[in-house]
């Protein structure tokens, strides 16, 4: 399961940062640190720079080498067909994205759930490693069409599912070892101030995991969108991304379907954006409690 076990940003007040003040007279009428935008600024632009400069490249091999749209059509091609059917595109990412957030909501909480009671209960974590190297190894292309014989290939549980299962595991992995960074010493410190297992719990075993789920949350979000966006293009009712790109490209539009490939990769990044930002205020949050 390389890939999935990410060390999160270090825990809010693991050290101790001294930090210059910046003048009033420096900052902007809103308050705004003009250094932090300028910093901000720089790490966008390298990102931006290079995938414009991809964009070029792509578009020059296309009108030199006079590649055909069924091999693969240029950017500027895609860009036209996508505003051309916005509201398709819109419409096929309401439902994938639909069906990703279902699963990352329930696959995120039966993730920490089983993470909890994992770090609890020893036993129980040995007896569920098994379990969830098998899950992590399972081809959704193999996983999707048992589904939709189990609930009928009119519903949307078998997408739901599919996402749910992709999310649990880097949640409950993440989860788990996050639970398990907490020093005995810490614990013992609680003890003897008569404090029972719930305030452990709520006031050392939860802040300290707390940076390990949302890193966990993050990887599966892009997860749940992928998984969800198979199970489509593998069979299920009429709607979604996966859907759409396969009736593209088997009416031989493959312009169109690349359009909605950027749907795709655009609703990716949307579920990754909202994760993050998530991630940030809460670790915020923990840093002025």
């Amino acid at each position: 399961m390389s890939g999935i076990v990410q060390d999160p940003p270090e825990a809010p007040g693991a050290r101790t940062l001294q930090r210059t003040a910046v003048p009033s007279g420096t900052r902007g009428t809103a308050g705004i640190d003009p250094g932090r935008l300028s910093g901000l600024g720089r790490n966008l632009a390298a990102p931006l720079l290079l995938g414009v400069a991809a964009l070029l490249l792509w578009q020059g091999a296309v009108w030199l080498l006079e590649i055909e749209p069924f091999i693969v059509p240029g950017p500027l091609a895609i860009a036209g067909a996508f505003l051309e059917n916005l509201r398709n595109v819109l419409e096929a990412a309401a439902v994938t994205g639909a069906n990703a957030a279902v699963g990352l909501v329930v696959g995120g909480l039966l993730g920490v759930a089983a993470a909890v009671a994992s770090a609890a209960v020893p036993a129980l974590d040995r007896l569920a490693a098994p379990m969830v190297v098998a899950l992590s190894v399972i081809p959704i292309v193999a996983l999707a069409p048992v589904l939709y014989t189990m609930y009928g290939a009119d519903q949307q549980a078998t997408r739901q599912i599919v996402a749910g299962i992709a999310v649990f595991i880097p949640v409950y992995v993440n989860s788990l070892r996050g639970f398990r960074q907490v020093a005995p010493v810490h614990r013992d410190l609680m003890r003897s101030y008569a404090a029972g297992k719930w305030q452990i719990t709520r006031s050392v075993t939860l802040p300290s995991a707390v940076p390990y789920m949302f890193t966990g949350l993050r990887i599966a979000s892009s997860l749940a969108v992928v998984s969800a966006l198979i199970a489509e293009y593998f069979g299920g009712p009429v709607g979604g991304l996966g859907k759409s790109v396969t009736s593209a490209a088997s009416s031989s539009n493959y312009t169109l379907a690349w359009a909605y490939v950027v749907g795709a990769v655009l609703l990716g990044l949307l579920f990754y954006a909202v994760t993050a930002g998530l991630e940030k205020y809460f670790s915020r949050h923990t840093a002025r409690t």
